[in-house]
Formats: C-alpha cells, structure tokens, sequence
C-alpha cells in the first residue's frame, strides 16, 4: 500500500503528530476491504472543507471571477498537483499524468459546465439591465461585463496554454525544458492575477479580512488530507490488474476523481444563482491541470504523451471556442449548447477510453 504520511512531513513537524497520523492511517488500512472507500471518502471530506471556506473567503478580498480563478482552481486542482507530483517522484509514467489533466479539462469544460446550463442556465448578464445601484453604490450592470470580460480572458488563457502543450507534445514527449517553460507560463499567469486582485482592493480601499489567515490554515489542513488519501489510493491503483479499477486506466480514473470538487464547486455556485463562479473555477482549473501538473511532471522526467493527445486537444479547443463565442454573442450558455457539450464529452470518451 502507500508508505504512511507522516514519512515524508518535515523534521520539524512534533513527532506525537506524526505518530498520530501514521496510526489514523494504519486504523484505515486494517480495515481491510473497506480501507479504499475510506481513502476516497476522505478525499471527498477533505475537498468538502476547502469549498466550504473558500464560501467564507469570498467576503475577503477574493470575489466573482477573481475567486474562481485564482483561489479555487488550487483547492479543486489540489487533487492533480498531488498526482503529478507522486507519480513523477516516485517515476511512474508520465502518460498517465498526461491523461488525468486531459480528463479533467475535458470533463470541465465539457460535462461539468453542461450540466449547470442545463439545470439553471448560466447566464453572465441579465437578460434586463439592472435600474439602479446596490446600497454600497455598485452599479450591477457594470460589475457582470466585468465578469465577463475577466472570463473571456481566462477562456484565452485555455486556448494559449493547450495550444503551448500541443505544440511542445508534438514530437510525442514532453522533456526537462518543456516543463520549465510550462511551469513558468503558469506563474507568470498567476502573478498577473495577484496584482489584478491587490489593485481592485487599493481601488475599492479594501483590506483582506482577519479571517484570511485562518482559512488558508484549514484549505492547507484539507489539502494535505487530499495528499493523503492520494498517497495511498495511487499506489493501491497501480497494483490492481483486473476489472475496470486497474492500473491501465490510472489516468483516468484519477481524472473523474479528481473532477468530483469541481463537480461539487458547479452544481453548488449554479445552484447559488453564481454563474460566474461556476464558469470561471472550472475554466481557472484547467490551467492547474494544463500547463502546470505536465510541466510539473517534466521537470522530473520525461512526459510521454498518451495516444488520444490529438483527438483530446481538438475537444478540449473546440468546447473553449464555443464558450467564447457564446459568452461573446450572448453572455451565456443556451440549453442547447449544453446538450451539446455533454454530446462532445461522450464522444471524448468513445474516441480515448482504452478498449
């Protein structure tokens, strides 16, 4: 099974709490059977933590778009980064790694922002331009162009980052200096939204509320239970040799696993009447996923990339042209364009899934 947690936390970590996890960890293996659903239902616990207080967090500093595309893809996406990591620590293949980011994309952009349209629509701008002013003295009207401006950039973002990937995969791998400049994409992506949230706060004489420092403690308390539970459930994955939970299809398990907080995050800003959030967390995850987790794993060792690389980067460039050309036109998502990025995600599955 997955070497115990506690080996691989910091000397300075008090050694009666290293003991302690090791034990929890041992208590959940000795049940035998039982000890996978467990694993998995702390991964699903612990992603349930990180979404309740990025909730809390959107009162401080982090709104709208900015909240979704910069604080949330990590707590969805902490899932893939853990993955990238294990695998390229302990060599296992990169393809793999490559899979689970082309799953996860895919089924975000595809399924997950489908789904939502065709429960409650999501709709941008109102269908009737607000009259008047908030109490603080916002004007709606401008605050939704703002969101959707700030989407149709990170929209963008996908379509340079997947096109970066594709060219640099071409050749069939991903090696040393391809996962510099990915990685290095991404940070300078991040940066650019650091600053974009610290001038809002200066513009609007905003400070981060106290409450900031206690919700990065408890998002860094449910992301190591993610790595937990990760670094158990990968390597158990990678022993089985029957059925469908087998080591062939570790990309994509992982990959609809790890689109479970993202699935969570969706269904429950759509169900908030916050569309903008739940556009925005499934198309700011995407870039945690491409280019970071390959360029994470390339940096280790060299990145094979799995044999429906085309045919999944045509999808996912295709879906992120729709949703541009729809937010453009018309601000939203139709019904019907939901029915069709559900029908693009089945054909997805038909044209990758290992037979």
């Amino acid at each position: 099974m997955g070497s115990p947690a506690g080996d691989s936390l910091p000397a300075r970590v008090p050694p009666d709490l290293i003991h302690a996890l090791q034990t929890f960890i041992k208590v959940i293996e000795n049940t035998g059977t039982a000890a996978p659903w467990l694993f998995l239902a702390l991964f699903i616990v612990a992603s349930g933590l990180m979404i309740w207080r990025l909730e809390m967090m959107s009162a401080s500093g982090f709104e709208g778009t900015v909240l979704g595309t910069l604080v949330m893809p990590y707590c969805s996406g902490i899932g893939n980064l853990i993955f990238a990591f294990l695998l390229g620590r302990s060599g296992g293949p990169g393809a793999e790694v490559m899979t689970n980011s082309l799953v996860n994309n895919v089924t975000n952009m595809t399924l997950i922002l489908g789904l939502p349209t065709l429960f409650w629509g999501l709709r941008l701008v109102p269908a009737e331009a607000p009259k008047k002013k908030t109490k603080k003295g916002k004007d709606p009207g401008q605050a939704h162009q703002l969101n959707r401006l700030s989407l149709l950039l990170t929209l963008t973002a996908v379509l340079f980052f997947t096109g970066a990937v594709w060219a640099l995969g071409r050749d069939g791998k991903l090696d040393r200096n391809d996962g510099i400049v990915l990685v290095g994409l991404f940070f300078f992506w991040q940066c650019f939204h650091i600053f974009d949230v610290l001038k809002s706060n200066v513009r609007q004489n905003k400070s981060f509320d106290w409450m900031l420092p206690l919700n990065l403690v408890l998002l860094g308390i449910g992301a190591y239970a993610v790595y937990v539970s990760l670094e158990w459930l990968v390597p158990w994955l990678m022993k089985k040799n029957s059925g469908f939970l087998n080591a062939k299809y570790l990309g994509w398990l992982s990959g609809w696993l790890m689109v479970l907080p993202n699935a969570m995050l969706a269904l429950y800003y759509g169900w908030r009447g916050r569309p903008e959030v739940t556009y925005s967390s499934q198309v700011g995850d995407g870039h945690i996923c491409i280019p970071l987790c390959v360029g994470i794993y390339a940096l280790h060792a060299t990145l094979n990339v799995p044999a429906f690389f085309e045919s999944a980067v045509v999808v996912l460039l295709a879906a992120t042209g729709v949703h541009i050309l729809f937010v453009v036109l018309l601000g939203r998502l139709p019904r019907l364009v939901g029915f069709g990025l559900i029908a693009g995600y089945a054909w997805f599955l038909y044209q990758g899934l290992p037979r």
